[in-house]
């Protein structure tokens, strides 16, 4: 043989072929996860507080939605100091959703996101079959859909389906711009905008997109650079107004210090707490990173960028929450789809379908979950047990939402009677239901205890409404 024939690359070293042509297989991912989607969706669970927040301000003009985000203001009298100042483009997204035909209802705002999600795992599937070829890409989407804790986030009506959209826009810009720039650079940017718009975490993801550009391409990659920094300055602006406004700390409460383990916790948040899917997709990562055909270094910086700068961020404060992560996490999905995919040829398929049933069963106990809030039966049963004249008073906050929301879209009869903070229930009163939150098993305290108790009612009939967010309770107070 001669010493000069043509060398027949290894499967870790030939590169992929670019510009792979579109199949309608590439749409698999995006079915996969409507069904899936589907089935969360079918129990009809009422909306829990994030998601009546979402329906309460989507529903307000769009101007009232604007005033209230540069003000730094709520949109009605018992929200006055929750503003939608963050992911503030997110309502106006659904308020432009919700103004169509037909929509509006509690189902069609989680549908936006399942569509938002199907749209970017399509997105992502494209992206990686030209960087990876077509066998990686498809199954990097099937696996992404399959994941639990995209999948909890898919059929919410928050703004993570966007940000998974905006998400495989910008993966798919910079994949078009690696095989002929400078196409792509548009895409990029503007979907780069849109990350951080639907959730500003999604901003670390950018970064790292940018940092794979300059891994590939050196000192080429300087158009991607000053797109993606043009990109940060839309989301960088809004949180300049949130700072302005004083509602910049607002929600860091609910952020959690991990002492150093944010990444092992994100991780488990990725598998659903299942080891057998933890250990199997760090390991194919790990082999992904290494040996993966194409996809090595965009997928190694889309997941270690983001967890390197939140690691650093938790010097300073508290940033953890898995949700948060997602769009940073689905970097993951993709080096372990790589990784099976780098494993000997025979042991490719049984590894690959492996992985896609344990992230199925890690996602089997969504379909069985308890309503995260009944507010929705907590109204139900006052219309069924209401009389005319019988005020109905919100304790607090999240009671108020929820009465409000179901009162206005299921039962307005019962509007006249309605007493909604900074209100008391009134002391005039024979009989008055109330209903308020629990939490550790006993009611917040309130006013209208005082009030109601010195007036000579007492609390005569009581029904509880536990949920895995916000527990309910309405009282019936009597002389």
């Amino acid at each position: 043989m001669s010493a000069t024939a043509a060398r027949v690359p290894t499967p870790t070293s030939a590169p992929p072929p670019t510009r792979a042509r579109w199949l309608p297989i590439e749409l698999l991912p995006a079915v996969v996860v409507a069904v899936l989607g589907t089935v969360l969706l079918l129990p009809g669970h009422g909306l829990w507080f994030d998601e009546l927040f979402t329906a309460e301000v989507g529903r307000q003009p769009l101007r009232e939605i604007l005033a209230a985000i540069v003000e730094g203001r709520g949109t009605t009298s018992y929200l006055v100091d929750v503003p939608p100042s963050y992911n503030a483009p997110y309502y106006v997204v659904v308020h432009a959703w919700v103004s169509l035909p037909g929509l509006g209802g509690d189902t069609s705002l989680r549908e936006l996101s399942l569509l938002a999600t199907a749209g970017g795992l399509t997105l992502v599937t494209r992206a990686v079959t030209r960087l990876a070829g077509r066998p990686t890409g498809v199954l990097a989407g099937v696996l992404l859909a399959a994941n639990p804790l995209l999948l909890e986030q898919a059929v919410e009506a928050r703004p993570y389906g966007l940000a998974v959209l905006a998400t495989g826009g910008a993966l798919l810009g910079l994949v078009r711009w690696l095989e002929e720039a400078p196409r792509g650079l548009v895409l990029f940017g503007l979907a780069g905008a849109g990350m951080g718009l639907a959730h500003w975490y999604a901003v670390t993801v950018l970064a790292a997109f940018v940092v794979a550009a300059l891994l590939l391409r050196g000192r080429r990659a300087l158009p991607v650079v000053l797109t993606g920094a043009a990109a940060v300055l839309p989301p960088a602006a809004l949180i300049g107004v949130n700072l302005l406004n004083g509602t910049g700390a607002r929600n860091a409460e609910h952020l959690r210090d991990t002492g150093g383990t944010l990444a092992e916790l994100a991780v488990e948040a990725w598998a659903g707490g299942r080891t057998p899917l933890l250990y199997l997709t760090v390991g194919l990562a790990v082999l992904g990173a290494l040996r993966g055909v194409g996809v090595r270094v965009v997928g190694g910086c889309w997941l270690l960028v983001p967890l390197v700068l939140l690691l650093v961020a938790e010097l300073v404060r508290p940033v953890f929450l898995p949700r948060y992560l997602l769009a940073g996490l689905l970097g993951l999905g993709v080096l372990a789809a790589a990784g099976a995919l780098a494993l000997p040829r025979g042991a490719r398929s049984p590894v690959a379908a492996l992985l896609v049933a344990c992230s199925l069963l890690a996602a089997a106990p969504l379909a069985d979950r308890e309503p995260r809030e009944r507010a929705d039966e907590a109204v139900a049963l006052l219309a069924a047990r209401h009389t005319a004249g019988e005020p109905v008073v919100a304790a607090d906050q999240r009671s108020a939402t929820g009465l409000d929301h179901y009162v206005r879209t299921a039962a307005p009869q019962l509007r006249a009677d309605v007493v909604l903070p900074p209100d008391d229930a009134p002391a005039t009163a024979d009989r008055v239901w109330l209903v308020r939150r629990i939490v550790d098993g006993e009611p917040v305290p309130t006013d209208d205890d005082g009030i109601l108790a010195d007036a000579g009612l007492r609390i005569v009939d009581e029904h509880a409404f536990p949920a895995t967010k916000t527990d309910l309770v309405v009282q019936l107070w009597a002389r």
